[in-house]
């Protein structure tokens, strides 16, 4: 059973890896449209970006269980029609980035959090906001807690990794994994043109091409067949090159076993058996994703449509999931504003500092 969810998981994942740009030659079919974006991403330097996540359902419907269904669906409250945004702006070199994340959440408990942060080469800084049923110190609300990477990553007796925050090379490393996975896929069966007139574009986003994805119910099985079979064992050996297996700190061991499991016949006779009860499992309504682009062949904006079911026959569960997405940049590769800056100061507390004062309110009671 175990097996079985994770298989309706790698169908939305598989899904999720096409979120990336497109190109706005309309000479070129969708899937190459997208095959020539992978490398004109690699050319972004900095942008403003606008997130947005909204869960417009969340059911669970599963037998009676006392006192966890009335947690469940006090939860199920809080995050229906719940949405999360991001507001972000961000340059390679040097490497800044700072965004603002907010997330409102609905029902009985309605409330909202807005959370800066910032991140450089070495550091990250989270400002610590004020939650009404998580009494933080006052002394500490309002600060930005100071995240030392490296000295994070010695004090878990890792080495420090620098090259993991290495933007450009994980384009590069994206770019080659995104032509590798698309190249195993039928253009026809599973990309389309659709006009930009009608994408729902939001007001701002002018496009001259816009590229869908979309996975149904009717090509999902042969879909995760060509990524399991096809599309893995060649994004193994992408990542088995030594830069990109420096970068991820990936062991060598870890590689040859998951490749080996790819090729054995109890996995395969196992993925076929799963495969084929998928339809048990997994029920996709909608998913579909947009890219649009604007002339200058980058990516202006992308947005994700996904309305599915997921059963568990066995324990008489059903989850029913609907959500959006949507990401929207602009000022490419244009000289960028931090309006957040690099904390500095009295503005900033370190996690020992931070510590600390969650100990003293311990200590006083």
């Amino acid at each position: 059973m175990k097996r079985k969810w994770g298989l309706s998981a790698a169908a939305l994942l598989l899904t999720a890896a096409v979120i990336l740009p497109g190109c706005a030659n309309k000479e070129q079919a969708p899937k190459e449209a997208l095959k020539s974006a992978a490398i004109k991403a690699t050319t972004l330097n900095s942008y403003e970006m606008k997130s947005k996540l909204v869960i417009n359902n969340l059911a669970i419907d599963a037998p009676a269980n006392g006192e966890s269904d009335s947690s469940t669906a006090q939860v199920l409250s809080m995050l229906k029609n719940a949405d999360i945004t991001i507001d972000g702006v961000y340059q390679a070199d040097p490497m800044q980035t700072e965004m603002t994340m907010v997330l409102n959440l609905k029902g009985d408990m309605t409330m909202s959090f807005t959370i800066p942060m910032v991140m450089t080469t070495e550091k990250v800084y989270i400002k610590i906001p004020s939650i009404p049923f998580l009494p933080l110190p006052e002394t500490v609300v309002g600060k930005f807690v100071e995240l030392d990477l490296k000295k994070l990553a010695e004090q878990g007796g890792t080495e420090w990794n620098p090259g993991a925050l290495d933007t450009q090379k994980m384009q590069k490393l994206s770019n080659e994994v995104l032509n590798t996975l698309m190249g195993e896929y039928d253009d026809k069966t599973y990309f389309k043109n659709i006009k930009p007139k009608d994408a729902a574009l939001p007001e701002g986003v002018e496009a001259e091409q816009v590229v869908q994805f979309n996975v149904t119910n009717d090509n999902v099985k042969e879909a995760l067949t060509i990524l399991v079979n096809n599309a893995l064992p060649k994004i193994i050996d992408i990542v088995s090159k030594p830069e990109y297996k420096d970068m991820l700190k990936i062991d060598d061991a870890d590689l040859a076993k998951a490749k080996e499991e790819l090729k054995s016949s109890e996995a395969r006779a196992e993925f076929d058996k799963d495969l084929a009860d998928l339809g048990k499992y997994l029920t996709i309504n909608k998913f579909n994703v947009n890219t649009a682009i604007n002339k200058d062949d980058f990516p202006v904006y992308q947005d994700l449509l996904m309305d599915i079911k997921v059963n568990n026959p066995d324990k008489g569960e059903n989850v029913s999931l609907s959500l959006t997405a949507s990401n929207q940049y602009s000022k490419i590769n244009e000289k960028q504003t931090f309006t957040i800056g690099i904390p500095q100061g009295d503005d900033v507390i370190t996690m020992d500092e931070l510590q600390q004062e969650f100990g003293s309110i311990g200590s006083s009671y």
